[in-house]
């Protein structure tokens, strides 16, 4: 399994970018569909993350994001969405998608992709 990230870039104060990270891999059961990022010197902050369990899907948010980020999924692409609007320079970070998924032969396993820089700055 492999996890692809994309979407960073540059961007000035208020606007938006949206995030993606698609999931390598057959037969395969996810978990936990998660963004973290990181700033230099800094330990790796949960940003949000979708839980899967049996009653509904569970989404948390941290603080600092609610109301402006949002995550998404396509299950049929196993690929993974944050949007993120009114982006200030404290969101500055690179950022990492993780996914807790399970395979039949390694059962379940914590998978990250490549972190991708965003930037936001006039």
């Amino acid at each position: 399994v492999q996890l692809q990230a994309s979407g960073g870039g540059l961007v000035q104060p208020g606007g938006s970018l949206r995030l993606s990270c698609a999931a390598s891999g057959s037969n395969i059961i996810i978990n936990i569909m998660a963004w973290y990022r990181q700033t230099p010197g800094s330990q790796r902050e949960l940003v949000a993350r979708y839980t899967r369990r049996a009653s509904g899907d569970r989404i948390e948010y941290a603080e600092s994001v609610r109301g402006r980020f949002t995550i998404s999924k396509d299950n049929a692409e196993n690929t993974m969405y944050l949007q993120m609007n009114s982006l200030t320079p404290e969101d500055t970070a690179v950022y990492y998608c993780m996914e807790n998924i399970w395979r039949a032969n390694t059962g379940s396993v914590d998978y990250w992709g490549r972190g991708t820089q965003v930037t936001v700055s006039s």
